[in-house]
């Protein structure tokens, strides 16, 4: 078994694309191509109906009650262009999460709509210290989404669907929490969480103000990701780096502000080279981005431009409720608005399984068995770009 190396030139396929639209026959194809997904919250991930539902069982109010309704105001009240508004929208999905029943719920949903999605393998993250209103515990929210996510895979199973989850535990960056969320998340390190990130507002809250728990993670060989390079610029995703030790970034589309362009071409500062040389990769989510206004268009999204310079990009959906998105979605985009094809597909699928947080011969596997035999096959079908 080889083990797994992001894809290499050598790799692309050397036919030529189809005479007839070669867009529209990559389009089609998308939705069956296999998908890994390493940034997506779970409280971003709600079905609009069953948020009415669980509301309902609370007497919760939401700005609407019908399910169509209510996924517009959130695709809506996400995309005022600022990262603060956008995470206002949480307020609704986490309330309706704070019982086990309904964080089991929304755990299992998740992983059926991934499954649905053509996504054969996700890392879920998620905030315990969010779900702790009506008196459960932090271990017990953890089994509650453990629990939900393993009757997911089960039920995707029992429809054909092959799907793994890998948790990561989340630490909110105001709450100052960080070393409980840590112990916490490695505490349950053989219960199917995989690794530890933080997240919320991120311009005043840097990675250094939970620099013990950081330290606490390394010294137990416990990965990390960390938000950063979204709302704050180069010096968050410096600290990530530097402070937090983190294995990815999550956003981090603001690294292009260290990349700087002359009459000689692309110049990179010292922070992107360190990035880019060490394989620290970029956990990019095109439609967040517009949204919250990191990014201008997908069509001008920095993830071509990092990828044609050779860093480690990954496309993700962050929160599929407040971005009205899926995976199929995303990469629809960037083949529509930004020209990728296939190989881009592939190559950005095969990046993200090697950097997942499983083990090695894990990642293997998945490279090996599941992603490059799907494109193989896709490159030698009727639908080629």
């Amino acid at each position: 078994m080889t083990s797994p190396s992001e894809p290499s030139v050598a790799d692309a396929p050397s036919d030529p694309p189809e005479a007839t639209d070669p867009v529209a026959a990559l389009v089609a194809l998308i939705p069956t191509l296999p998908k890994v997904v390493l940034h997506d919250h779970l409280d971003g991930g709600l079905r609009p109906a069953t948020i009415i539902e669980l509301a309902a069982e609370i007497g919760y109010e939401l700005p609407a009650t019908d399910p169509d309704e209510l996924g517009r105001w959130f695709v809506e009240a996400a995309s005022s262009g600022t990262l603060e508004r956008y995470l206002e929208t949480f307020d609704h999905t986490v309330a309706v999460m704070q019982t086990e029943d309904g964080l089991r719920r929304v755990a299992r949903e998740s992983v059926l709509d991934l499954a649905a999605d053509g996504v054969v393998y996700a890392e879920q993250r998620y905030a315990p210290e969010q779900h702790l209103s009506k008196g459960l515990s932090l271990q017990q929210v953890v089994d509650a989404v453990q629990a939900g996510f393993a009757e997911g895979i089960a039920e995707a199973a029992a429809q054909g669907r092959s799907i793994r989850i890998g948790t990561l535990i989340t630490a909110m960056r105001h709450a100052d929490r960080g070393d409980e969320i840590a112990a916490l998340a490695l505490e349950n390190r053989d219960n199917g969480v995989v690794g530890f990130d933080i997240a919320g507002a991120e311009a005043g809250f840097p990675p250094s103000r939970q620099a013990t728990a950081f330290a606490t993670l390394a010294d137990a060989d416990f990965p990390a990701t960390v938000h950063a390079g979204e709302a704050a610029g180069v010096e968050s995703i410096a600290e990530a780096v530097h402070v937090a030790h983190a294995c990815r970034i999550g956003h981090g589309v603001r690294l292009i502000e260290d990349v700087t362009t002359d009459g000689l071409g692309d110049r990179l500062g010292t922070l992107a080279h360190w990035v880019r040389d060490r394989r620290i990769p970029l956990e990019l989510c095109p439609s967040s981005n517009v949204q919250t206004g990191a990014a201008e268009s997908v069509a001008t999204h920095p993830v071509t431009r990092l990828r044609n310079l050779g860093f480690a990009v990954t496309v993700n959906t962050d929160n599929r409720l407040q971005s009205g998105t899926s995976m199929t979605r995303e990469l629809t985009l960037l083949v529509q608005e930004a020209g990728w094809d296939l190989v881009d597909l592939r190559d950005v699928a095969v990046t993200a399984a090697a950097h997942s947080f499983l083990h090695h011969d894990e990642r293997s596997a998945l490279i090996d068995q599941v992603i490059r035999p799907a494109y193989m096959a896709a490159r030698g079908g009727r639908h080629r770009a």
